[in-house]
């Protein structure tokens, strides 16, 4: 008589769950691969191009506004620049608290399951991309872009109390819409060669990153007590939020030269602006969507984030 197990009965909306060991290895094997050393895979010592973006103009906060029709090109290079800086940055301080996440997530689970071994994979990706991007930065010779105050130690009580699926979802918000840009500007020869070849990197290890998280916040979602579920849904769009306010750094348009409020008000009344944001977030709300997490009031703050039509 074959015994079915709690596991295998595991079903939310989109099908059966899968075996969370075997997810778990065919990521460590896809892991082996195709994993990147940056300091060798990356020509550091090459010289910037000139002409080159460092990220592509359509992706930029201010393109297609009055004001950016009045800068001149090199000023609209110098904001591509300045907002690379400011993307790298929120990136590094993302997978810092990532990490943190990933390791409150495997401290009571079996250290020599699968799961727990690509957790300490993933781990090690985010410190190679962290280091990366920093580089990056340093590189383009643009500051260091922290986010503001009150939201770098919210991120200290997120990574203390955070439950596992709210930590899980908010992981998909931080790499999935960064991932659409990032897809976007690897291919594009307008850009920088090491800029490209840094989204190339990050691109290809983040797609196990972003399984890795679907797949569990997806059991979360089905076995987690209801209370649990709720909590995600509202920290979850409180996420999104944030994430929205912080994803570029307003001192980003005084040190190119503009003015501070005449930028960020066009940025937030621009219509190309509002379409690539709620692009790059397109498949994970639909994700969101059909999982349960996007219901009640995380809706309402996932459309107040702009990142949700």
């Amino acid at each position: 008589m074959t015994t079915v197990t709690e596991r295998e009965l595991l079903r939310d909306a989109l099908g059966l769950l899968r075996d969370r060991e075997q997810v778990a290895e065919r990521l460590l094997e896809s892991s082996a691969k195709h994993s990147f050393d940056p300091d060798r895979e990356l020509d550091w010592d090459a010289p910037t191009e000139d002409g080159k973006w460092f990220w592509p103009p359509e992706l930029l906060s201010l393109y297609d506004t009055p004001l950016w029709r009045k800068m001149s090109e090199e000023q609209r290079m110098d904001l591509a620049r300045h907002e690379a800086a400011s993307l790298a940055s929120l990136g590094i301080w993302f997978e810092i608290i990532l990490m943190q996440l990933l390791v409150r997530h495997i401290y009571d689970k079996s250290l020599t399951s699968n799961h727990v071994r690509y957790a300490l994979t993933e781990i090690a990706d985010e410190c190679r991309h962290s280091m990366m991007f920093a580089r990056m930065i340093k590189k383009g010779g643009a500051p260091t872009y922290r986010v503001p105050r009150i939201y770098h130690n919210l991120a200290r009580v997120l990574k203390t109390v955070s439950t596992t699926p709210g930590s899980f979802a908010a992981t998909l918000l931080g790499e999935e819409i960064l991932d659409w840009m990032q897809r976007l500007t690897f291919p594009d020869e307008r850009v920088q060669t090491l800029v490209r070849g840094v989204t190339r990197i990050h691109v290809v290890e983040e797609a196990r990153h972003v399984r890795y998280a679907r797949e569990e916040l997806r059991r979360q979602m089905v076995s987690a007590p209801r209370w649990e579920r709720e909590l995600t849904r509202v920290s979850c769009g409180e996420a999104a939020r944030v994430f929205a306010t912080c994803f570029v750094n307003p001192q980003v348009y005084e040190n190119v030269g503009l003015d501070r409020r005449e930028a960020v008000a066009q940025v937030k009344a621009s219509g190309h602006r509002r379409e690539v944001m709620q692009s790059g977030a397109g498949r994970l709300t639909e994700f969101l969507d059909d999982i349960g997490v996007l219901n009640g009031v995380s809706r309402r703050l996932w459309k107040s984030s702009g990142l949700l039509a």
